[in-house]
Order: structure tokens, then sequence, then C-alpha cells
């Protein structure tokens, strides 16, 4: 029986097969450092190296010390393992996603994936896995959060694999928790594959450190946009002389459409309008875009430049440090040392080989 028949709330969303996938051409800079990093297929055969010896360590063990009788129910449970998988992809490079979310990735029956996964990331699933595309943005919902625990639970009870794919990390204002919540309530066991959060991987494109000794010892991460659409409910969701603190640096998700009230919040609690600010669109691809600005200025900035959803924020001073644009600009980025960008048949390719060795 056709998937689509037993699972009819996800008829409508089922996709075909990626047509003319968009691929990553930009280089990546492989800085100077005492070493050159071993290239990516040594590394996938050293971390093979070490699971094979883990897993004669592990079984040597288990004979050495059987369990007892009372803990084998216990132990044929855990083997079962989770049913779902909420799995991080990182903010958009595709070299950013981890090696325990590929492997989910390609063991998965079922992915349920957002607007923000690109498609050189979803190259890299399980080809016979069907897709359901349930992406959300602001105003425009493909499905209500509650219809997407539905399915999850649906999908997790019918004995699939199931992984469910977030930009970014799954439990930083992915709402992670919310979908693990539902389902640990209703008995399904949920694993969570973290990964690296927008902050993270763009201030470290842009050269930006959260903190520093000398600029911020303190980061915070707050969600700019409110459950209503009214901006109201953003005003009264913070405590603003918290978020002025000029010693922490802050940084705003999904706020490009509430941050003029977020400026004016955090300049009428006392940090100055000279403190230095970026906002970078579409942060660690090849369309990214950066907007740097006193605070002060800096709505105006982002309005000349019409940077669009999803753009990410962050104020304080340790954007002072930002590399010159040029420098961070993935088109203008140039080979070094030999280092080169791995594309999703690459990596396909790679794993196909090692798993044919093996």
């Amino acid at each position: 029986m056709k998937l689509a028949a037993l699972f009819p709330l996800a008829l409508s969303s089922f996709r075909a097969p990626l047509s003319s996938p968009r691929r990553c051409s930009h280089p990546i800079v492989d800085h100077e450092s005492p070493r050159t990093p071993p290239p990516f297929e040594e590394t996938l055969r050293l971390l093979h190296s070490c699971r094979e010896a883990a897993s004669e360590q592990q079984l040597r063990l288990r004979k050495a010390n059987p369990p007892a009788d009372a803990e084998l129910g216990a132990t044929a449970s855990a083997a079962a393992g989770p049913s779902v998988y909420l799995v991080g992809v990182g903010p958009g490079d595709v070299e950013l996603l981890t090696l325990k979310a590929l492997r989910v990735m390609q063991a998965a029956d079922l992915v349920l994936y957002d607007r923000l996964i690109s498609p050189e990331i979803l190259e890299l699933v399980n080809p016979e896995a069907a897709m359901l595309y349930v992406g959300k943005e602001s105003g425009m919902h493909t499905r209500p959060q509650g219809e997407i625990h539905q399915l999850l639970l649906q999908f997790a009870t019918s004995g699939k694999t199931v992984c469910r794919l977030k930009g970014g990390d799954p439990t930083v204002f992915g709402r992670g928790g919310e979908e693990m919540e539902y389902l640990e309530a209703h008995g399904v066991p949920v694993a969570v594959v973290p990964g690296i959060t927008a902050a993270s991987g763009i201030a470290a494109q842009l050269g930006v450190p959260l903190t520093h000794r000398d600029h911020a010892d303190a980061v915070r991460f707050v969600t700019g946009h409110a459950r209503s659409e009214c901006s109201d409910g953003v005003a009264e969701r913070y405590s603003w002389p918290t978020l002025a603190d000029p010693k922490c640096t802050l940084v705003i998700y999904m706020g490009l459409s509430t941050l003029p009230h977020l400026a004016a919040g955090l300049l009428a609690a006392g940090l100055p309008a000279s403190t230095p600010a970026v906002a970078v669109q579409d942060g660690t691809t090849p369309t990214q875009r950066v907007v740097a600005a006193p605070l002060g200025a800096l709505h105006d900035e982002v309005s000349a430049a019409g940077l669009r959803s999803p753009t990410l924020v962050i104020i304080g001073q340790v954007v002072s440090l930002l590399k010159p644009l040029g420098a961070s600009d993935y088109a203008a980025a140039a080979l070094e040392r030999g280092a080169r960008r791995l594309t999703a048949e690459q990596v396909l390719q790679t794993l196909a080989a090692r798993r044919a060795q093996a």
C-alpha cells in the first residue's frame, strides 16, 4: 500500500525528487594553521576505525559481564531506540552539518523538513525516504504546529524511523521542545541531534566572537517573533534593562519585522545608540547579505538594503571586531592551502565507497 494512502493527512505535501537542485559552488577558506587538516575521506576513515574499536571493546565487556535476567527486558527496550529524531542541520552551509545528523538522515524512512533546509542538505537524505514539507514562516504556515505534532505521532507509531529536520539547532527557537514534549507524552521515544545554531555559525563566519574578555562576558539569545502578530507582544515579553546590558552580546532570532520595536526598547532602556550592530540575511550561504550599523541607525539601514527573512541580528561591542565585509563574503573567498569544498554528491560518493570497503 502506498505511504500517502496510509497517511492521508500528509497526502498533499509529499514532494517529488528535487529537480535541478542548487549546487554549492563557493569555496571554503582554510586559514593558516600549524597543521593542514586531514582530507575529508581520511577523517571518515579514522572515525570508522574508532567506531569499530569501540564496538569490539563493548562486546568484550558484555561477554565478561553478562546482564542479569532482570535487566534483559530493559536492555531489549533500550535497544529498540527512538522512533523520532529531531535533527538540527546547522545555519545553512552544508559543511556545517554534523556526522551524526548525516547518519540519521541516511537511515530515515520518513523526513519532515522545514523551510530553511537547503536543497544541498536535502540531497543527503536517504533517497528511499518519503519527504514531507512542513515549512512555516511569519503569516504563512503550510501546516499548523498542532498538525505537525499529529503527523509525527502518526508516523512514529507506524513503525518507521522518522527524521524531523530543522535549521540550526532544533531546541533553539525551533519548537523542538514542544514536539519532544508532545511525543513523549504519547509514549514515543525521541532523540535530539543538536546542530550549530545560527548565532554561532554566523558569528564565526563574520569573525565576531560572541564573548570576549574586553567586550562581553555574557551572551543572550532572544526571539523577536511574538506569539501574537501584535508588536506589543514583543514589548511586553522582555525586561529591557536586562537586555540593554552593555557587557552582554544580544542575538535576536526572527526579529526582522519587529526590529523597530526591539531597537526602540533597547535605546529607551539606556543602551547607547552608538552600540555596534549587524544584521545578516541567509547567513553562511552563498546568498548571505550583511548590514552593519550603529544600533540607532540599524533599522533604517536594513530597510534601505531590503533585507528579508531569515535575518539574524547581533548587537554588542563584539560587533566592532567584524571582519571587512569583503573578507567575510563567500563570493570573494579564495582557496588556500589546497582546501576544497565538498558538494553533497561528493559526500554521498565518499560514504558509498566507504561502505563498499567495509
